[in-house]
């Protein structure tokens, strides 16, 4: 099975973006190259996002900031957990 969203780039943005909601059957038909590969990209989505500069009194879009990376840490944990678990 393919990733959702036909690339792992894509389904990392639509991830921070709120637009897939990650559960641990969302790694079931992941083979292991794709799971590296989303988790790679997910952590150059993290990146991305953290180094962007919000302005300080901006609250709605600092909000908006931590949102995403709280989407996309929970993503990466539950993909840690579920290889854990099933030994992948």
């Amino acid at each position: 099975m393919a990733i959702p969203g036909g690339s792992a780039f894509g389904y990392a943005r639509d991830i921070a973006e709120g637009y897939q909601v990650v559960t641990e059957r969302s790694f079931k038909g992941l083979t292991r190259p794709e799971m590296d590969q989303l988790a790679f990209e997910i952590d150059r989505g993290l990146r991305d996002i953290r180094a962007e500069q919000v302005a300080t009194d901006d609250l709605p879009l600092i909000q908006a900031k931590n949102r995403k990376i709280q989407r996309l840490n929970g993503a990466l944990m539950m993909m840690r957990s579920y290889r854990q678990k099933s030994k992948l």
